[in-house]
């Protein structure tokens, strides 16, 4: 089955990853070749009406054969020194061989605030789409000549999925050096099976992912399957396949080999997209069963519900919410700041007041500020999504 059943060109707006091996050679530095074959690929799909955007690695790679860098882990200034040179080259590459059909390339650095930030995500989203609507191809990474391990994304993978959620786009091919996901990584486990389709990200499909393939990569398939979440979470479905050969969409429309993640059937409105697909949340509030089974119905998340409150965040941040078992199963905006959090942390709504001096919300987090991330949550009742339809 192609593309989950649909050829590449059904689909209205498709966010292309490239990794970095695919892109730079360790010991000759840029594959022309190759680029010049996928830039046919995107072409060929704009031909037909698709919007394209990419999301290219290779930077570092790049940068770091112009400056001879030895091979290994690079300190954090060379790898913003070979970040300097490589965003140049390879946004020239990409013009290069766009232009020679005609297609204008735009680079869009990003940095982990423009997709974290509110405002900043719509003024990013704002000039992609002007890119798009001149026909042009954004070429986008993540700035790493200022990005730090604090301040970073880490990986394309779930930059790509940022920018396929902030996009609205439908389909979000991931190509790398593997051709999909296996049962275990394939290259230490003999027995691992192919999985052709999935339908939908579970804990069980989580744990099969593995780590980065090669020191050109920071993703591994654990970032994969967390671009999955992201992006299959906001109904946009998600395809990892391989890049080595040339004219790698192409044979995924005839038939290559890859992994097909379905989009949800019941995906989160345009603002919990964005709150869902938050990388760093400011801090955690775990809750105890009874409030995740009012959170899986579509209810707000009461201040009597949480058992305790890890971090220091402001009222408005992002905060993961954890459930009994320890794992994540929703994210939303703090109602309060994090001391006031503290002090209301298992109390009635009715003592707010008392207790802090003035009368807050009533609730931790608004159901309008909140999204379920966890694959084995319930999805409410109808009337409970037209509601946070409404309201978002």
């Amino acid at each position: 089955m192609n593309a989950g059943g649909k050829g590449l060109s059904q689909y209205r707006r498709i966010v292309i990853k490239i990794g970095s091996a695919l892109l730079v050679d360790r010991g000759t530095g840029l594959k022309k070749a190759w680029l010049d074959a996928i830039c046919d690929d995107i072409v060929a799909l704009k031909t037909r009406g698709v919007d394209v955007l990419v999301v290219s690695s290779g930077a570092i790679a790049l940068g770091r054969t112009v400056l001879k860098l030895p091979p290994g882990a690079l300190k954090l200034e060379e790898s913003q020194a070979a970040a300097a040179v490589g965003q140049i080259a390879l946004a020239r590459d990409w013009s290069e061989s766009l232009s020679r059909q005609s297609i204008a390339a735009g680079q869009i650095l990003l940095t982990l605030g423009d997709t974290e930030e509110r405002r900043r995500y719509l003024n990013a989203r704002a000039t992609i789409s002007q890119l798009l609507k001149l026909g042009a191809v954004p070429i986008i990474n993540e700035n790493d000549t200022v990005a730090t391990t604090e301040i970073r994304y880490g990986d394309n993978d779930r930059l790509a999925a940022r920018v396929a959620t902030m996009m609205g786009a439908d389909l979000l091919v991931l190509l790398s050096d593997i051709d999909g996901l296996y049962t275990a990584p394939p290259h230490l486990d003999p027995d691992a099976r192919f999985l052709a389709s999935i339908a939908e990200i579970t804990p069980e499909i989580e744990a099969m992912a593995g780590g980065a393939a090669s020191e050109l990569s920071r993703g591994g398939m654990r970032t994969k399957i967390d671009a999955g979440k992201i992006a299959t979470g906001a109904g946009c479905a998600m395809i990892i396949a391989s890049g080595k050969t040339d004219h790698p969409l192409k044979a995924i429309e005839n038939g290559a080999r890859h992994s097909w993640f379905a989009p949800s059937a019941t995906p989160v409105t345009a603002r919990k997209t964005w709150i869902a697909g938050q990388l760093q949340a400011a801090g955690e509030l775990h809750i105890d069963a009874g409030a995740r089974t009012a959170l899986a119905s579509g209810k707000s998340l009461l201040p009597a519900g949480v058992r305790h409150v890890i971090g220091q965040f402001s009222r408005g941040d992002t905060v993961s919410i954890i459930g009994v078992e320890g794992r994540e199963i929703a994210r939303g905006l703090a109602g309060y700041d994090a001391e006031e959090a503290r002090r209301i942390t298992g109390r009635k709504s009715a003592e707010i007041e008392a207790i802090l001096g003035y009368a807050g919300r009533a609730a931790m987090i608004h159901r309008d500020d909140l999204v379920m991330t966890d694959a084995t949550r319930k999805s409410g009742t109808s009337e409970n999504r037209k509601k946070d339809s409404a309201h978002a």
